[in-house]
């Protein structure tokens, strides 16, 4: 498949969705862009925004296997991996696979969970397979976390461990609807408070598998000019030069980043990268790999701002 032909299809992927979700265009973009280039996404935001159907509609309309684990204080790792199970009839051990060998995971509410059952999904990230009792167990190529978490003043959450958020390719922060799409989500909501399942939304499927992997195999066209990877890692620099941040950001999200960019651009039907793509990126790709300064903090400075400062204060390639 030419790249040409990528921007058609995620159109098709968007128009189905949209059967399903009002609003949330920016997103969708940003659950797209991290399928495209094997990322992993955090949602942050107030319960009611939608970010559940989302995910469900992304997998019903690519056909992906879907699982989703709702995190709570008791929850263990070998809730979220599995375990090995002895049959006392043959005595022998069988392997009890856990939700997250599937395609695409919802990780919902990952933040009211302690951090020993977060790491649990670390080497899965990372690496796509997980480790039962010393084995090693591949997952789906295109193994996918979507996460959700409460914004960390809420009660009764857990910060997540910095090695796990580096592992997300993004973290979008999600807002309340436009009074415009209020009205429309409360006309359509109809006479039932359940939330819709997305086959009863009339999503259908508009990709098959091969389809799909030759799509985001289209991604590996787009070229990558050695301006845009300067440009790309000044931003990422940038960051751990400034007097307001104590912890920059890592050399694997100038890596991220740019690749997220190739994805972009092939979502838009290019096979090269511009300044744009990289700017668009930034802010969901940074903020949550920046630790701010305990000045900075006092001052009241929040993380958007210092990385939309950051970014603002590179030159953009012409």
């Amino acid at each position: 498949m030419h790249v040409s032909e990528v921007k058609p299809l995620a159109e098709a992927i968007r128009a189905e969705v949209a059967r399903a979700i009002i609003g949330q265009a920016e997103t969708f973009d940003l659950m797209l862009t991290a399928l495209f280039c094997g990322g992993h996404l955090l949602l942050e935001g107030p319960p009611g925004t939608a970010k559940t159907l989302l995910a469900q509609s992304l997998a019903a309309s690519l056909s992906l296997d879907f699982k989703r684990i709702q995190f709570t204080p008791d929850l263990l790792p070998g809730d979220i991996i599995g375990t090995n199970l002895f049959n006392f009839q043959t005595s022998t051990f069988s392997v009890s696979r856990g939700p997250i060998f599937c395609e695409l995971l919802l990780a919902d509410e990952i933040n009211r969970t302690p951090p020993k059952t977060q790491a649990a999904l670390l080497e899965a990230m990372q690496e796509r397979q997980v480790t039962l009792d010393g084995k090693t167990h591949r997952l789906s190529d295109r193994f996918m976390v979507i996460a959700t978490e409460n914004p960390i003043e809420q009660q009764g959450t857990y910060p997540l461990p910095e090695a796990q958020l580096d592992r997300f390719l993004f973290k979008h922060v999600l807002s309340y609807p436009s009074e415009a799409d209020e009205r429309a989500i409360v006309t359509a909501t109809g006479p039932t408070v359940r939330m819709p399942d997305p086959s009863s939304l009339g999503i259908r499927q508009v990709l098959d598998r091969e389809s799909l992997s030759a799509a985001i195999g289209a991604v590996s066209e787009v070229k990558l000019a050695d301006s845009i990877v300067n440009y790309v890692v000044s931003i990422v620099r940038a960051t751990r030069e400034s007097a307001e941040v104590s912890h920059g950001a890592s050399p694997r999200s100038a890596a991220m980043l740019a690749a997220a960019s190739r994805a972009r651009a092939a979502l838009d039907g290019r096979d090269y990268v511009i300044p744009d793509d990289v700017k668009a990126l930034a802010l969901p790709a940074l903020r949550h790999r920046i630790v701010l300064s305990p000045a900075a903090e006092i001052d009241g400075r929040k993380v958007d701002e210092v990385v939309r400062a950051t970014i603002e204060r590179i030159e953009a390639p012409r």
